[in-house]
C-alpha cells in the first residue's frame, strides 16, 4: 500500500467522492476497486494526519496505513445509503487514530496540547514580509491548538466537512463542535492580530 501524496494540503472536494460502482466492488473485496479507494482518499487522510501529529513522515505513513487497513476491514459494513459520506467515515477513522496516538504521548485521558507542526503552503519569497509573517503565525497558532480543537478546525475548515459530519467524526454534539471551532478561530484571530500590530 503506497501512501504519500506529493502535497499534504488541499481540502477534499465533494465532487471527488468515489463512484457507486467502484465502492460496491471495493465493499465486495475486489482489489483493484480497493486500490482505487485508497488512491482517491489517501491525500485527504495523509493531509489530516500530517496536520494532526506533525511533520513526522514515518509516523504519518504508519497511521495512514493503519487507517486504510481499518477501512478495508470494515468496508463491507459501510452503508452507502446510510446518510453518511464515505470521506467522512474514512476521515473519522484517521482522526480517531491521530487523537489516540496523541493521548498515548502524554499518558493522560485527554490529548492535551501536543504540537502538530502544521505544514501549509507558505507565500513565495517574492511576496511581502507581512504576508509571510501572517502565514507563519497561522501555522504556529494552528500548531498550538489542543488536538481536539485542531481536529475540529482541520475537519471543518481544511477538509470542508459539515458541522454534523465533524460532530460524527469526533463523537461529540454539534454544539461542542461549534464551541471548539469558535475557540480555535479566536486563538487564530489573536495570533494574526498580533502579527498585524507589529
Amino acid at each position: 500500500m503506497s501512501l504519500g501524496p506529493s502535497s499534504a494540503s488541499a481540502s477534499f472536494s465533494r465532487d471527488r467522492d468515489l463512484d457507486d460502482v467502484t465502492l460496491s466492488r471495493a465493499r465486495a473485496g475486489e482489489q483493484p476497486a480497493q486500490a482505487a479507494l485508497i488512491e482517491r482518499y489517501q491525500r485527504p487522510v495523509f493531509a489530516l494526519l500530517w496536520r494532526m501529529v506533525g511533520p513526522q513522515r514515518a509516523l504519518v505513513e504508519d497511521l495512514a496505513q493503519e487507517t486504510f487497513l481499518r477501512v478495508l476491514r470494515a468496508l463491507p459494513g459501510f452503508d452507502p445509503n446510510g446518510g453518511g459520506r464515505l470521506v467522512t467515515w474514512i476521515l473519522t477513522i484517521a482522526t480517531r487514530l491521530a487523537l489516540d496516538h496523541l493521548r498515548s504521548l502524554n499518558g493522560r485521558g485527554d490529548p492535551g496540547t501536543v504540537a502538530g507542526g502544521v505544514p501549509v503552503v507558505l507565500p513565495r519569497p517574492d511576496q511581502d514580509a507581512q504576508r509571510r509573517a501572517l502565514a507563519v503565525a497561522l501555522v504556529r497558532a494552528v500548531d498550538a491548538l489542543a488536538p481536539p480543537f485542531r481536529a475540529a478546525f482541520l475537519l471543518r475548515e481544511v477538509q470542508g466537512l459539515s458541522y454534523q459530519e465533524v460532530s460524527q467524526a469526533l463523537d461529540v454534539d454539534v454544539g461542542t463542535v461549534k464551541s471548539r471551532l469558535s475557540r480555535a478561530r479566536a486563538v487564530l484571530q489573536r495570533a494574526l492580530a498580533e502579527v498585524h500590530d507589529e
